[in-house]
């Protein structure tokens, strides 16, 4: 089976395409990917074979580091429209001819399409190849507009307009294949439901990782629990006074918690002695290490903590994560905080909770942990790609 992995630009979107595939090559399957090349080749194995679609999309062709520049500081509403009509949108126009010439060339089979690469959908339609939805956030299963019915109806326009210019029939959803759904995630973390048939709850699938800097293990205090502080790469410039309210919420803990904060220096000011702070770590590494996590609800870092039964506190600036991160409050695997406005005192009281080893946020941790890993991650999500040939 030959199977094209179409993906944007981001780490937490092609970060489990990479897993699957490894699955699929070991046994025996040929795989491949298109995408913005330019960032592609930096989160692929080396050996990947990749075909290059979308690297001109962006503002007058400016590129993602000009998109990011004007998306780092809306909240709400405006995120979301500013993410369809500007972001998912203009990629798709600009990835239909990349994706085109990679089905010719790769000639596939299956595509896996993630649900913010929309060419892929597209594509696979027009050329009558079977195509899988490769859904790497649990947002979309939601019904995320159900209390916004103009936002949800803006949405679909934008789609429909998508769809038009693309020369595709109009009526149906490039997010959501109707013969299957990857979903990087489990019922017992998203809630909700009943779910078609067609959708396979495979739970996290973890893929190798290009090799990061080194990071101090030995700095590690054993003696206190440790806790992560991770915004994600794209959010650590809005973070500034996220961070000091983290450290002042970590001096009244001091005697017995280690903060291990991933972000550039300048962006967290002085260091006080029970901080760690490195501008990357390597984070699935250092997980086991760990105690807990605060997060911005990256989906990626969400599943990655519950993975490893970590609770969280989760503090949302804006796309899907304020979804994700009330699931992981409606879970009881964490305690959510609100991102511009979290005060020290705030902080401390879920730092509290979510280490308190015999309270109901750990409890729930373990418990998506064990639905996680019976879920099957990248060999389940391999064995139904391979019952569609």
């Amino acid at each position: 089976m030959r199977v094209l992995f179409v993906v944007p630009p981001l780490a937490g979107h092609v970060n489990p395409t990479v897993a699957v595939a490894a699955e699929l090559a070991a046994r025996g399957h040929d795989t491949a990917w298109t995408g913005p090349a330019g960032v592609l080749s930096g989160l692929l194995p080396a050996h990947a074979r990749l075909y290059s679609a979308g690297d001109d999309a962006g503002p007058d062709a400016g590129g993602y580091a000009a998109l990011h520049g004007r998306w780092r500081d809306l909240r709400g509403v405006a995120a979301l429209r500013f993410l369809w009509a500007e972001a998912l949108v203009p990629l798709a126009r600009a990835m239909v001819p990349g994706v085109e010439r990679a089905v010719a060339a790769f000639a596939p089979d299956v595509v896996v399409a993630d649900q913010q690469a929309l060419a892929g959908a597209v594509v696979a339609r027009r050329f009558g190849i079977p195509w899988v939805t490769s859904a790497s956030t649990s947002a979309e299963f939601t019904r995320p507009f159900a209390g916004f019915p103009k936002v949800g109806a803006w949405v679909a326009e934008q789609l429909a307009g998508l769809l038009a210019e693309c020369g595709a029939p109009p009526g149906w959803d490039p997010r959501f294949s109707d013969r299957l759904v990857l979903v990087f995630s489990t019922p017992e973390l998203i809630g909700g439901g009943p779910f078609p048939a067609h959708h396979a709850f495979v739970g996290p699938a973890f893929g190798s990782r290009p090799p990061g800097a080194d990071f101090p293990w030995r700095q590690l205090d054993p003696g206190r629990r440790r806790v992560l502080v991770s915004l994600g790469t794209l959010n650590q410039e809005a973070g500034s006074r996220f961070y000091a309210a983290v450290l002042a919420a970590g001096e009244q803990l001091a005697d017995r918690v280690q903060l291990i904060v991933a972000a550039p220096r300048h962006l967290v000011g002085p260091v006080p002695p029970y901080a760690l702070v490195r501008e990357t770590v390597p984070q699935l590494r250092l997980l086991p290490h760990l105690d807990a996590v605060v997060s911005h609800g990256g989906h990626n870092t969400v599943c990655e903590a519950l993975a490893h039964g970590l609770p969280l506190v989760v503090a949302p600036i804006r796309d899907d994560q304020p979804i994700v991160a009330q699931q992981v409050a409606e879970a009881g695997a964490g305690v959510r905080v609100r991102f511009g406005r979290a005060r020290p005192g705030d902080l401390h009281d879920a730092l509290t909770a979510v280490l308190d080893d015999s309270g109901p946020h750990r409890r729930a941790a373990r418990r998506i942990q064990a639905s996680f890993a019976a879920a099957g991650g990248a060999a389940t999500a391999a064995d139904r790609l391979e019952k569609l040939s």
